[in-house]
C-alpha cells in the first residue's frame, strides 16, 4: 500500500518541460529581440557609414574617387597619405599635430582646474550676489559665441595676444565655457557631503577637502569634460582662424584647409587622408574613456 507522502507533488516538478505557452513566449522573445537589433544594426550602418567611406576614399586614387561610389578601392594606395602629410607649406602635418596638442592640453587642463573650483564654490558655499552670479554664469549658455567674437578680438588685440595661443587658452583658463561650470555643478548636487564634513572635523582646509575628498569622487565628470573639451578643440576652426596668422602656428583643422588650392584641382585623395588622420585622436580618446564620458553625461548620484 502506497502512504500519502510518495505520491508525487505537482508542486515540486521543476524539472518538467516549459509548456507551449512558455515555448511561445520564447520564441516570441526571440524573434522581437531579433528584430531589435537587425534595426539598430541598420541605422548604426547607415550613421557611420559616411565614416567608414572616409577611410576607404583615402586609399583611392583622385580618379576612382568619383569613379566608383564603394567605400572598397579597387586598387589601394597609401599615396594620399605620403603627399598629404608633406603639405604643401615647410611644414609636415606632424608639426600642425603638435600645434594641436600645443593648443588642447594646456586648454583642457585649465578647463578642468577653473570649472572644478568654480562650480564647487557655487555648490558648497553661500556669499552675498551668489544666485545673481550663478543666474549670469547660466545666462551665457544662452549667448551664441558669434555675439561675443568681435569684442573678445578687440580685446585681444589691444592686450596685444594676437598670432599667439593666448586667446585660445586664457577664456577657459577662467572657467569661460559655462556649460562644463553647470556640468560639474550637476555632478557636485548629486554627492553627500557626509564625507567632506567629517574632513573638516579632521581638521582639513577646504583646498584640501576639495583636492582629497571631492576630485576622487568627481573623476567621470571631469573625464567628461575634458573629454568636450579635447573633441571640440580639436574640431574648432573658427578660433584658430580668427586668432592666429601664421602657418607655422596652424593647428591641423587649418592645416587641413592648406590642402584645398582654389587655383588649382583639389587632391581629394590627400584631404580625406588627412582628415582620417585628424579624426583619429578624437576617436581613440572617446573609446578609451567610453565608460567614464557616459557615467559622467548621466550625472548620477553616489553609490552606498
Amino acid at each position: 500500500m502506497v502512504s500519502y507522502s510518495e505520491l508525487p507533488n505537482p508542486a515540486h516538478n521543476t524539472g518538467d518541460a516549459p509548456t507551449q505557452l512558455e515555448l511561445k513566449l520564447r520564441r516570441k522573445a526571440r524573434i522581437n529581440s531579433a528584430l531589435r537589433y537587425t534595426v539598430l544594426a541598420v541605422i548604426g550602418l547607415i550613421m557611420v557609414y559616411p565614416l567608414i567611406w572616409l577611410v576607404g576614399a583615402s586609399f583611392k586614387t583622385n580618379s576612382e574617387m568619383f569613379s566608383s561610389p564603394g567605400f572598397w578601392p579597387s586598387e589601394p594606395t597609401v599615396q594620399g597619405y605620403i603627399d598629404g602629410w608633406k603639405t604643401s607649406t615647410p611644414y609636415t602635418f606632424g608639426h600642425f599635430f603638435l600645434n594641436s596638442l600645443w593648443i588642447i592640453i594646456p586648454k583642457t587642463i585649465g578647463t578642468a582646474i577653473s570649472c572644478t573650483l568654480v562650480a564647487y564654490g557655487f555648490a558648497r558655499f553661500d556669499f552675498p550676489g551668489k544666485n545673481i552670479l550663478f543666474a549670469t554664469v547660466i545666462a551665457t549658455l544662452l549667448l551664441p559665441n558669434v555675439v561675443t567674437r568681435i569684442p573678445q578680438y578687440l580685446l585681444f588685440r589691444d592686450i596685444g595676444w594676437l598670432d599667439s595661443f593666448l586667446p585660445l587658452w586664457v577664456p577657459s583658463a577662467m572657467a569661460g565655457d559655462a556649460f562644463f561650470v553647470f556640468m560639474v555643478i550637476q555632478f557636485l548636487r548629486a554627492i553627500p557631503r557626509d564625507m567632506e564634513e567629517a574632513a573638516r572635523v579632521d581638521g582639513a582646509t577646504t583646498l584640501q577637502t576639495l583636492i582629497f575628498i571631492v576630485v576622487p569622487m568627481l573623476m567621470p565628470a571631469l573625464i567628461s569634460v575634458c573629454l568636450f573639451q579635447f573633441m571640440w578643440t580639436m574640431n574648432d576652426f573658427l578660433g584658430p582662424l580668427i586668432y592666429i596668422s601664421s602657418v607655422e602656428k596652424y593647428p591641423v583643422s587649418l592645416a587641413l584647409k592648406l590642402s584645398i588650392d582654389t587655383t588649382e584641382a583639389f587632391a581629394w585623395n590627400q584631404i580625406l587622408a588627412m582628415s582620417v588622420l585628424a579624426l583619429t585622436p578624437s576617436l581613440v580618446v572617446f573609446f578609451m574613456a567610453q565608460k567614464y564620458f557616459i557615467e559622467g553625461i548621466s550625472t548620477g548620484g553616489v553609490k552606498g
